[in-house]
């Protein structure tokens, strides 16, 4: 598998094409933007942001990344991988955006997955830069970037897939990004996702999913896949980075969170959609 760099990046600032120079980014309006040393690009400006450190914090960030290497969500990786390039053809680069990357363990799986058939040009952006951080130290071929969804630093119809997955997704940025054809691969909750860790750190467990019932506007529906698996968690490390990598970490009540700190075992339910819209010509 060939990862390169995505390049098709645009000022944050008006929306000009961003050229790289030596160990920065820079458009034809004079805005500058240094690469940091680990290889990342910092494009979120701080009139977007809504607060002074947004996105994960470095230990959630820690925990996610424990979680996830240890293998516990790989059938949701694969699912996304195999849905990804379903219909690339062979001999191509297409661009691929993961819109929230986190610490970059989808797109890492996803290169793992290609084998030798594909070349990928890998954009990982997340408002985190705790999280673009540790992205970057893992590995350097993709381009890495902190910024958000509802200002994507990406040129017009210049990407062929978008990842969206526990994410919060701008269809009309997405939209703009994708080029006719490209796809959209989102990954929700749906209703009994993480049940049991809900009923011992609520009180009341509503029965609600996060699935979409219709496409969003400019995209078509390709396609639809349940994912639901069982998980047993021993040890009370794994449960607790269960826990931070979620929104429950700071919905629940410090009781709940302390009912949760306490287990030593917890068997889960997964259960995901995995969701594929295609973009309208």
């Amino acid at each position: 598998m060939s990862i390169v760099p995505f390049d098709a990046l645009a000022c944050p600032l008006d929306g000009t094409a961003l050229y790289r120079e030596a160990a920065a980014w820079q458009c034809a309006s004079g805005h500058n933007f240094d690469v940091a040393r680990q290889g990342y690009v910092h494009l979120l400006p701080v009139q977007n942001k809504r607060s002074k450190d947004p996105g994960d914090s470095k230990a959630m960030v820690a925990a996610r990344r424990r979680f996830l290497e240890a293998g516990f969500y790989q059938p949701i990786a694969d699912a996304v991988c195999r849905a990804t390039l379903d219909g690339v053809p062979a001999g191509t680069t297409p661009g691929c955006l993961d819109a929230g990357s986190g610490e970059g363990y989808y797109l890492r799986q996803l290169a793992l997955a290609a084998g030798d058939a594909h070349t990928l040009a890998v954009l990982g952006l997340d408002i985190s830069k705790w999280a673009v951080l540790a992205a970057a130290r893992q590995d350097p071929r993709p381009s890495w970037v902190v910024g958000s969804n509802a200002n994507l630093p990406v040129l017009p119809a210049s990407l062929d897939r978008i990842l969206c997955l526990f994410g919060f997704p701008v269809y009309p940025e997405f939209a703009r990004v994708l080029r006719p054809g490209g796809k959209l691969l989102q990954v929700d909750a749906g209703q009994d996702h993480l049940r049991e860790l809900r009923e011992i750190i609520y009180p009341e467990v509503r029965a609600e999913s996060a699935k979409i019932t219709q496409a969003p506007e400019g995209f078509r529906r390709a396609g639809t896949e349940d994912v639901r698996f069982s998980l047993h968690l021993a040890g009370a490390e794994p449960i607790a980075d269960l826990l931070a990598m979620t929104p429950h970490l700071y919905r629940a009540s410090s009781e709940g969170r302390a009912r949760a700190a306490a287990l030593e075992t917890l068997s889960v339910t997964v259960d995901v959609c995995l969701q594929t819209f295609e973009r309208c010509s």
